[in-house]
């Protein structure tokens, strides 16, 4: 089985009571919303990171206020063909809060998203998203002293 470590960084944005989120498409192409961010590139520095990837995907330039918590997920994907293997992939994704200091919103072309809306906070369970904005906004609201927040389903 082949071992697969992705490293990556995300911001929760929070402005009046709105999040800022960004589309993407899931694995059968169906859109969901993400929080703001992406991989490090080899040699990267997480912080700059979350910065670059914010504005690639939201047009804003951010200021990074605090580092929130982080997220480890690792799942089995199955081989196909006669030349894959299932491959197990960890990923580490660290949560940082930022703040628009400037830019104006815009969507990414040729990216991974399609789209960044700002999603008023009472909206957010409503809409088809990725587990990782639920672990954000918890890490958001609660503070937790580790870092981390239990895992729950999905």
């Amino acid at each position: 089985m082949r071992q697969n470590l992705r490293v990556a960084a995300y911001a929760v944005c929070v402005r009046d009571g709105h999040l800022l989120l960004a589309r993407s498409p899931a694995a059968d192409g169906t859109p969901e919303w993400v929080l703001p961010g992406g991989g490090m590139e080899h040699g990267e520095d997480p912080y700059d990171t979350v910065v670059r990837e914010l504005e690639e995907e939201t047009g804003y330039r951010v200021e990074v206020t605090g580092l929130l918590g982080l997220d480890s997920v690792r799942r089995v994907f199955p081989g196909g063909g006669a030349l894959r293997r299932p491959v197990d992939h960890h990923g580490v994704r660290l949560v940082y809060e930022a703040r628009v200091t400037g830019g104006d919103l815009r969507f990414e072309t040729g990216g991974s998203t399609d789209m960044a809306a700002w999603h008023d906070l009472a909206d957010v369970p409503g809409l088809r998203r990725i587990r990782l904005v639920d672990v954000g906004l918890r890490l958001w609201r609660e503070r937790p002293p580790t870092g981390r927040v239990p895992a729950t389903g999905g």
